[in-house]
């Protein structure tokens, strides 16, 4: 029977125990980024507001092409009385009783050059007369063309045609950016944890290297080789030390969540963060990285876009100064009792219209909002002119940061390795009673600083260089430009 309850427990243990080290999963940095890329939620918004701008872009390409419509009464039904003025002026309420039926079948077509419509129509009404006989007719118009265009107003399908490929430019160019920044938080993610995870790994050394020293210390004080005095500063070391633990070990747990939660993976998932290696050290030149970003940012597609919107709206309340419209419709139409006749013995059908909309008083309200636009125009211009010595500035300033960056973790690597072996030889000079424990304790401060220090200055070289990435959409290690499927990546 105790053999029987052995066995069993040694299976759930072992069970535990591969449950745990399935949970386990070892994370590099670019496996980080790909998971981030594909399942965290910012990666999800920068896909939908693509997809929204592509159709949007869809919907503009779209107005430029014919469209065929059909509209139709299938059946109106009307019984009613209305008013009717007799020979002598007098007024009677007549009755109205009849079936009636229509359709009209349509191609209309947007002339961009001249911000007009073009129709072609064909339609057939009947008309049934429920009383009086019940008598019938049918109309035809087998053919009719009508177009309609204004004067004087402002062509939007021309303007459209500027603005909406330039916006859908800079939806592409933002869509990368976007995946560029979720790339810049997974990395941010990524260190803190890693620095979490060292900070824990710190403390448990010192932990450890804390209680050893106070036992030893314990000993020394037996032999009356150091003071009452060290003996209890060892062991408040060892307290911190202990405390420290608590503490990291929190702070790991907290990091490893917010980890987990950005690229998706589940709370089961035991985050094992690998360190990662810094890219080749590479210097970048200011003006290659400025250049990059005007012809690739989504910056640089931006001005342009509200420099056209600002001219639309200068155009737009210009054209409203006079309002002339041109409508014609020309075709033929057939009018009988019979179905087949309808279509013959056609008559002509014109119709020539222009309608004028010119103010002849409206106190400058016209002249104002051109006024008011062109104002408008000048503050963009003002604004956009601005924001790109802005834009300049800040990549002088973080070329000039990811270039001394390579220095700074050269640097901060090689005070780890000398902090470290620092920290190691100040332990055993301890034990021989070289050093006493102010000593110690500051070498373990360095050593921890120095780690703490590697760590950070890691995280900033990549945080630089992606930063820079998403502002040129240039990756300056394979030396080719940032792209993507957009068709293909906008039908998932």
């Amino acid at each position: 029977m105790k053999g029987m309850v052995l066995v069993i427990l040694l299976v759930i243990i072992l069970s535990l125990f591969s449950c745990e080290a399935k949970a386990q999963r070892q994370l590099s940095l670019d496996e980080t980024i790909s998971l981030a890329r594909m399942q965290s939620v910012d990666a999800t918004v920068a896909l939908s507001e693509l997809k929204t701008a592509y159709w949007e872009y869809r919907t503009h390409r779209a107005d430029m092409l014919p469209e065929v419509n059909f509209t139709g009464t299938l059946p109106s039904y009307n019984k009613s009385y209305s008013s009717y003025q007799q020979n002598d002026g007098s007024y009677t309420f007549v009755p109205n009783n009849y079936l009636g039926l229509s359709g009209k079948l349509s191609v209309d077509q947007n002339i961009w050059l001249t911000g007009g419509k073009l129709s072609l129509t064909s339609s057939l009404d009947y008309l049934k007369q429920l009383s009086s006989g019940g008598t019938h007719q049918y109309m035809s118009v087998p053919v009719g063309l009508t177009l309609t265009q204004p004067i004087f107003n402002v062509n939007n399908l021309k303007w459209k045609r500027k603005i909406e490929p330039v916006r859908y430019a800079e939806a592409k160019a933002a869509y990368i950016e976007s995946t560029e920044k979720v790339t810049m938080k997974a990395i941010t993610d990524f260190f803190e944890l890693l620095l979490a995870k060292e900070n824990l790994n710190i403390a448990r050394q010192n932990l450890q290297n804390a209680d050893k020293l106070y036992e030893i210390a314990k000993a020394k004080r037996t032999m009356g080789q150091i003071s009452e005095n060290e003996v209890l500063q060892l062991k408040l070391a060892a307290l911190k030390a202990k405390g420290s633990v608590t503490e990291m070990e929190s702070n790991l747990n907290a990091k490893m969540f917010q980890l987990r939660s950005f690229i998706g993976l589940s709370e089961q998932d035991k985050i094992e963060p690998v360190v990662p290696t810094a890219v080749s050290m590479m210097n970048i030149d200011y003006q290659t990285v400025l250049d990059k970003a005007h012809d690739n940012n989504s910056f640089a597609q931006n001005i342009r876009r509200r420099q056209l919107e600002a001219d639309y709206n200068v155009a737009a309340a210009k054209g409203a100064l006079r309002n002339i419209d041109l409508f014609a419709s020309v075709g033929y139409t057939g009018l009988n009792k019979d179905f087949s006749s309808t279509y013959q013995n056609l008559m002509d059908n014109q119709i020539v219209q222009v309608g004028v909309k010119i103010p002849i008083l409206d106190w400058g309200k016209r002249r104002g909002k051109v006024k008011v636009a062109e104002s408008n125009r000048a503050v963009v211009v003002s604004k956009i002119k601005q924001e790109q010595m802005d834009f300049n500035q800040d990549i002088f300033l973080l070329v000039e940061h990811f270039n001394n960056q390579a220095m700074q973790l050269n640097i901060a690597t090689e005070a780890d390795d000398i902090a470290q072996q620092r920290y190691k030889t100040s332990i055993e000079t301890f034990l021989i009673g070289k050093i006493n424990t102010l000593d110690l304790n500051d070498a373990q401060t360095s050593k921890d600083d120095a780690r703490q220090k590697h760590i950070s200055e890691l995280y900033k070289y990549w945080y630089y260089y992606y930063q820079i990435r998403s502002l040129t959409l240039f990756d300056f290690q394979k030396n080719t430009t940032l792209d993507a499927e957009f068709d293909e990546i906008v039908k998932k």
